[in-house]
């Protein structure tokens, strides 16, 4: 068994050494400093007697860290970037896109050329300069000169038809490969031949020249010298360059969404609608729910085994699928909804042009989706209440709302009273009733940001990431840390309500 330990760890630790050796030339040190720690981890579990719990922890605590753990700490340290559409790159991956960028000038020399391909599909080029009437052959991207009386050049009426095992293409063929051609860029002494037309190669020069001592960017055409300012090459007369690239900006993303009137306005309006829309699916949905398990609760009520299997379809019916179909009811011009109050009432409603109204169809909705996880839950916890209290209180002379006031609803709040808690964090991130039933809309008017009347602060933060007007990354994961923090005080508040409401059942 040790022996087969030793050979398992042997195993393991070579390819995570292997591994190790790759993300550090990567410079990866992130994935490094994780590998490193895990492997230590690991053979520290094996081998020590100490840390025997460690061999089934471990199994676990792996995937936590690796789908929990790292994607909050890469979050957090993406909401201090300026992470978005532009500033996607690192620098070293930016300034080698301007390194390998090329100009045209003007007089460059030019190259007529015969593409030849062989049987398994490779290819090779036959430039024949238009100044010097000099030819060069291609291989492996560099450009090799030749004479035409070159032994293994195949002539059919005195043009060249095969070169070593090459077959020359038709025109018609080149069209068929021509984004494979403009991808070439062929060297020779130090030049650069690329592809300009169907019918000619030309010589560029090189855009861009990097001075890593300086960390300078100069633009060779023009002679522009641009400088790195806040992840963007920038010049002194303030012309920018795209894309620009990734770097740390500190709490600029936080202080935006209080500094900037903007941001600030329509976030804040999104905040305390998200507050709002919580509370009222928590409360419509409880409220609702109660009143239907008290309804069924009922001894005395015939088939009410029927009226609950009605009463649950909502609940075993997809989420998705009924919030597609609320859509459709409720749309304005065409929805059963407004046919309905149209031939009865003879007026519409705009359920999704007016932020009010939209808001309305939101919280009946979640209403349809959320009453009957209510209505299951109350319902089981009333089971649970003893017949001789609510006796007792007859015989005491109360009515049905004092024992439903005393008896009732204190009893059914300390099992309910953490779900609900529950409840109102999920409301409080349900991006799928938003985002299918409003997408957010409508906009708000003068919004700098892509916020809608509708969103709540998980839909933002989408828009944000991944809207259509450019995407900010380290902003919406700023917003999303702000999530984390709100979320994870309302489970803190969760877990010490839970702890109080025991002790009061106890003490009842």
């Amino acid at each position: 068994m040790f022996l087969l330990k030793i050979f398992f760890l042997s195993v393991v630790d070579a390819l995570g050494i292997w591994a190790g050796v790759g993300f550090l030339f990567a410079e990866n040190w992130t994935v490094l400093i994780g590998l490193i720690i895990g492997l230590l981890a690991l053979n520290f579990a094996l081998l020590s007697r100490r840390a025997y719990p460690l061999r089934y922890l471990l199994p676990a605590l792996f995937p936590f860290f690796l789908m929990v753990v790292y994607p909050i700490l890469y979050n957090m340290s993406l909401s201090f970037t300026n992470c978005g559409t532009g500033h996607r790159l690192s620098k070293e991956e930016v300034i080698a896109h301007f390194e390998n960028q090329y100009y045209l000038p003007e007089g460059s020399e030019r190259y007529t050329y015969q593409t030849f391909r062989n049987p398994e599909g490779n290819l090779i080029l036959l430039l024949t300069s238009q100044t010097t009437g000099k030819s060069y052959l291609s291989r492996e991207n560099v450009l090799e000169a030749v004479e035409m009386g070159y032994p293994r050049f195949i002539y059919e009426a005195g043009e060249v038809s095969q070169i070593n095992g090459y077959r020359r293409l038709s025109r018609g063929e080149l069209f068929q490969i021509l984004g494979e051609l403009q991808q070439l860029s062929l060297k020779r002494d130090g030049e650069t031949i690329r592809l300009v037309s169907l019918n000619e190669f030309r010589t560029y020069k090189p855009q861009y020249r990097y001075d890593r001592k300086e960390e300078t960017l100069t633009d060779l055409q023009t002679g522009i010298i641009y400088t790195p300012v806040e992840g963007t090459f920038a010049s002194v007369e303030g012309e920018t360059l795209q894309p620009g690239f990734t770097v740390p900006i500190g709490f600029q993303n936080f202080f935006e969404i209080i500094k900037n009137p903007q941001i600030t306005r329509p976030f804040f309006r999104v905040f305390s609608w998200t507050f709002l829309y919580a509370f009222l699916c928590v409360v419509t949905a409880f409220t609702l729910g109660l009143a239907l398990a008290m309804f069924l609760n009922d001894p005395y009520l015939k088939i009410r085994y029927f009226y609950r299997t009605i009463l649950i379809v909502p609940y075993a019916i997809p989420a998705f699928i009924s919030i597609l179909m609320w859509g459709g009811m409720l749309n304005t011009d065409f929805g059963i909804v407004n046919y309905l109050l149209q031939n009865l009432f003879a007026f519409k409603i705009p359920w999704f042009q007016h932020p009010i109204w939209a808001k309305v169809a939101l919280v009946l909705v979640n209403l349809w989706l959320g009453y009957p996880y209510m209505m299951i839950v109350c319902l089981g916890a009333l089971q649970s209440i003893p017949r001789e209290l609510y006796e007792a209180a007859r015989i005491d002379g109360a009515n049905s709302w004092h024992q439903f006031k005393e008896i009732t609803f204190p009893l059914l709040l300390i099992s309910i009273a953490p779900l609900l808690i529950g409840s109102f964090a999920f409301n409080f991130n349900n991006f799928n009733v938003i985002y299918l039933l409003t997408q957010g809309r409508p906009p708000i008017p003068g919004a700098q940001t892509l916020a809608g009347a509708t969103d709540i602060l998980v839909t933002y933060t989408y828009k944000l990431a991944f809207g259509t007007s450019g995407a900010r990354y380290g902003f919406a994961a700023a917003i999303s840390l702000i999530i984390f923090v709100i979320i994870g005080t309302i489970s803190a508040v969760n877990f010490r309500f839970t702890r109080r409401l025991e002790q009061m059942g106890e003490e009842l």
